[in-house]
């Protein structure tokens, strides 16, 4: 837990994905369209995807990708982020934490 709390600390927006996840796809083209850059680590081609697999689950992710942090807080999954992007909320979110510079 204490290695997820520091790579989502680092940046803005990170994304925890599985190449082969086509809603961890959805969710990372959303965010390039609006031109952000997010972090992202792709958890079956990293060396200890499966420890942060397994911090994602006990944090309540499920299913544990796409995880998306937006300033160092747990966010959600693709339903949570597709919910704020149709309220006009994820756009001030990425805002607020220096993820997104122009709306």
């Amino acid at each position: 837990m204490e290695r997820l709390n520091k790579l989502v600390t680092k940046k803005p927006l990170v994304i925890f994905s599985m190449t082969t996840c086509c809603m961890s796809h959805t969710i990372k083209s959303l965010f390039y369209d609006f031109g952000v850059n997010p972090t992202i680590y792709e958890l079956d081609e990293i060396a200890n995807g499966r420890e942060i697999e397994q911090a994602l689950s006990r944090l309540g992710c499920n299913p544990t990708v796409p995880a998306v942090f937006i300033g160092g807080e747990f966010v959600g999954g693709a339903n949570e982020i597709m919910s704020l992007h149709l309220k006009r909320s994820l756009k001030p979110m990425l805002k607020n934490a220096g993820a997104l510079w122009v709306q």
